[in-house]
């Protein structure tokens, strides 16, 4: 039993104990510091008054709003309110004007551009990549390959209408254009070989004989892809005499695939979704990235 008739000191520190013991070990009566008390003191009293003045506590029907009537809501519509008046004077001028103005007119297009980088990183990015460098099955923004075009008026059509996003207003020029599953369409895995050597020897000439796949490749796919396999922007065909344009790879097996299976990819029409004054700087800033025609 622990005696409690005295203050009882701790033999290897000098320091009295609170007279608790647990098998052998000693309980030191040391106190909090007085500066660290009045600290916590004061956190709790600011606690009570936060919770008075700010909305804190959850409620079954929402929570309470606090003396202040603040909220972090209304905080941040503050800010987006202010800077939508600075912008407004450029988005005006962008709204009114055609595409070809905003790129002549230096400040504007300066404007417009800043504009179409926020737009760009907050909706394309996640496909695109942040610098417009795309990725396999998402085409490079900077590097001139170009599905559909990459003029100013091209772009800006793309990324109104999308592709292949079934526009309900029926002013989608890519809905019924596609890659066919040739698989699907009478060509068998031999002949699905043959044209691939062929479409391979186009971008790596080689001495063997591929003109079976020639042959299968002028029957079917010239249609789109052009006599001289150089593409067809009206019909989103790309050009497969440029290995750097063949959107899903060049590989032996990607290209098997892709003729076997066909490719249909999409892209969102954001002409419903964004204002006409970001789809303008969208416009402009995608035209910039390098690859604009």
């Amino acid at each position: 039993m622990v005696d409690h008739t005295h203050q009882d000191i701790d033999a290897a520190t000098g320091t009295p104990t609170t007279g608790h013991e647990w098998d052998g070990i000693k309980e030191l009566n040391t106190p909090l510091p007085r500066w660290w008390l009045w600290l916590f003191y004061a956190c709790i009293v600011w606690a009570f008054g936060y919770w008075v003045l700010y909305p804190a506590i959850p409620l079954p029907g929402g929570h309470t709003k606090g003396m202040l009537n603040w909220a972090s809501r209304d905080a941040v519509q503050k800010d987006v309110d202010n800077l939508k008046a600075i912008r407004a004077p450029f988005v005006g001028k962008i709204e009114q004007a055609s595409l070809q103005q905003i790129s002549a007119d230096p400040k504007l297009a300066e404007f417009a551009r800043a504009y179409g980088r926020s737009a760009f990183g907050n909706n394309c990015a996640a496909c695109h990549g942040s610098g417009g460098q795309g990725n396999a099955g998402y085409p490079n923004l900077a590097g001139d390959r170009w599905l559909w075009g990459g003029s100013l008026d091209q772009i800006a059509a793309t990324i109104t209408h999308g592709v292949r996003a079934g526009d309900a207003e029926g002013h989608d020029p890519t809905a019924s254009a596609g890659m066919p599953a040739w698989s699907q369409m009478g060509l068998n895995t031999q002949q699905i070989d043959q044209v691939a050597d062929y479409v391979e020897s186009l971008i790596k000439p080689t001495n063997a004989d591929v003109s079976a796949g020639q042959k299968i490749f002028t029957e079917n796919c010239v249609a789109c892809h052009g006599e001289d396999a150089k593409g067809n922007l009206d019909l989103g065909a790309p050009n497969l005499m440029s290995k750097s344009k063949w959107l899903y790879g060049s590989d032996r097996a990607t290209v098997v695939q892709t003729i076997a299976n066909g490719r249909a990819g999409q892209m969102p029409a954001w002409g419903a979704k964004l204002d006409q004054a970001t789809i303008k700087s969208l416009t402009i800033y995608v035209h910039s990235l390098g690859g604009g025609q």
